[in-house]
């Protein structure tokens, strides 16, 4: 006679399944983590005329010339964008992983990201609305509040 030794399944997660509109708040989360890794990777190179395009504009804007920046400040001001880029890139990718792994803190982050979203149209507008309806559906609130 053989013995058969009992197989041993993977546990269910103890918060049970995800929720499905979990979706509504990981995908624009990671849509933003794409979008700003791009302009991280373009700063190097489009920074500096950006920086210059904005002080010409401010410039007609206020209806005087504004002094153009030396070549030390606009590297200072590359490299400024660059970290608060990169700042803006981890921010987006811990609130991303504490979503899914059901962290309460998640809820407090998308909801500021979700706001702040809103203000950058047209895209933010619609990744930032649905952000905040999926954070506030009853699924995904109890799924975060573990």
């Amino acid at each position: 006679m053989t013995q058969s030794t009992p197989t041993q399944s993977p546990s269910p997660s103890p918060a049970g399944p995800k929720p499905r509109r979990l979706s509504w708040v990981t995908t624009p989360l990671l849509a933003g983590i794409v979008f700003n890794s791009i302009e991280l990777l373009l700063l190097p190179s489009q920074g500096r005329d950006t920086i210059l395009a904005s002080n010409k504009i401010a410039s007609e804007m206020l209806g005087q010339t504004l002094p153009a920046p030396t070549d030390a400040e606009l590297q200072g001001m590359v490299w400024m964008l660059f970290f608060v880029t990169a700042a803006i890139i981890t921010w987006l990718y811990l609130t991303r992983q504490a979503a899914l792994e059901g962290r309460r803190w998640a809820v407090g982050s998308t909801v500021v990201i979700g706001v702040l979203s809103l203000l950058i149209v047209p895209f933010g507008t619609v990744l930032g609305a649905v952000m905040l309806v999926g954070v506030f559906d009853r699924e995904v609130r109890a799924y975060l509040s573990r």
